[in-house]
C-alpha cells in the first residue's frame, strides 16, 4: 500500500502523506476507513513514528482525516475526487504508461505543467 523510496527528493513523511491523499482522493481508502496506528505503520515502513506522526498531522491539517483517541486516524468523508477529474488522471497515467513513461517522468511534467 505504501511504500517509501530513499532516493526520492521527497522525504519520508512528504512521501506518506502523499501517499495517503493519493489513496483517499481516488477512492481506495474509503470515508471512515480507519488509517494504521502511527507505531504500527513506522514499523512496517521502517521509519520513526514520528515521520509517520508528522503525516498524518498534515493530513488531518489539510481535513482528509480525523484523529480521536478511541477511534484512531480515519479518512473524512468528502474527500475523494470528482468522477470526472478521476477519469482525467485514469486517462493520463494509460497514456503514459503506453508511452513508457516513468512515474517520475509523469511528476515531473505535472510538476512543470501545475507551476505554468
Amino acid at each position: 500500500m505504501i511504500t517509501i523510496d530513499p532516493s526520492h527528493p521527497s522525504g519520508p513523511a512528504e512521501q506518506i502523506r502523499a501517499q495517503i491523499t493519493a489513496l483517499i482522493q481516488s477512492g481506495e481508502l474509503a470515508v471512515d476507513a480507519k488509517l494504521p496506528p502511527v507505531r504500527q505503520l513506522a514499523g512496517d515502513l521502517r521509519v520513526a513514528a514520528g515521520t509517520v506522526a508528522k503525516a498524518y498531522k498534515e493530513l488531518e491539517a489539510a481535513g482528509l482525516v480525523r484523529t480521536g483517541r478511541a477511534n484512531g486516524t480515519r479518512v473524512n468523508p468528502g474527500q475523494v475526487l470528482d468522477a470526472p477529474a478521476l477519469k482525467e488522471v485514469q486517462r493520463l497515467v494509460a497514456a503514459a504508461r503506453r508511452a513508457g513513461m516513468s512515474l517520475e517522468d509523469v511528476q515531473g511534467i505535472v510538476a512543470v505543467s501545475w507551476n505554468a
